[in-house]
């Protein structure tokens, strides 16, 4: 988890959760700012990270799927202070089954001072936190 102070240069470490109709968003965004992610340890939910690893050719660890138990074990590494950062693409306009377990997550990530990026403005926001000075400005 991110500390007040924490301003070092460190491997971060990132869960990336998206569902189904923002999966090729995730993808995509993580392919723009690949050159931040490989230095990342990446975490995801089964499918996200599968279409993730397949398109990035980035090492990600998956656990379950999301609806099947995923972003609760996400959350537990949330607890633990495992997990750094949370990029959890929603679609806000699908009625998810598993909602509680995603509102549990999203608790949890409050709970314990976790930065959360629901959306692409805010992922871009979060990328651009933990990138190192300079690496994003020297972008095309």
């Amino acid at each position: 988890m991110l500390a007040p102070d924490d301003n070092r240069s460190r491997r971060w470490r990132v869960a990336l959760i998206a569902h189904d109709a923002k999966k090729a968003s995730l993808v995509a965004f993580v392919q723009r700012h690949r050159a931040q992610f490989k230095d990342w340890e990446l975490l995801a939910t089964a499918s996200t990270g599968e279409v993730v690893r397949d398109a990035t050719g980035l090492r990600v660890r998956t656990v379950l799927p999301g609806p099947s138990g995923g972003d609760i074990q996400i959350a537990a590494e949330l607890a633990a202070g495992e997990i750094d950062a949370l990029i959890f693409l929603r679609d806000p306009l699908t009625a998810q089954l598993h909602e509680p377990d995603i509102a549990a997550a999203l608790r949890v990530a409050d709970v314990h001072n976790v930065a959360v990026a629901t959306n692409l403005a805010s992922a871009e926001c979060l990328v651009r936190a933990l990138s190192p000075e300079g690496v994003l400005s020297s972008r095309n």
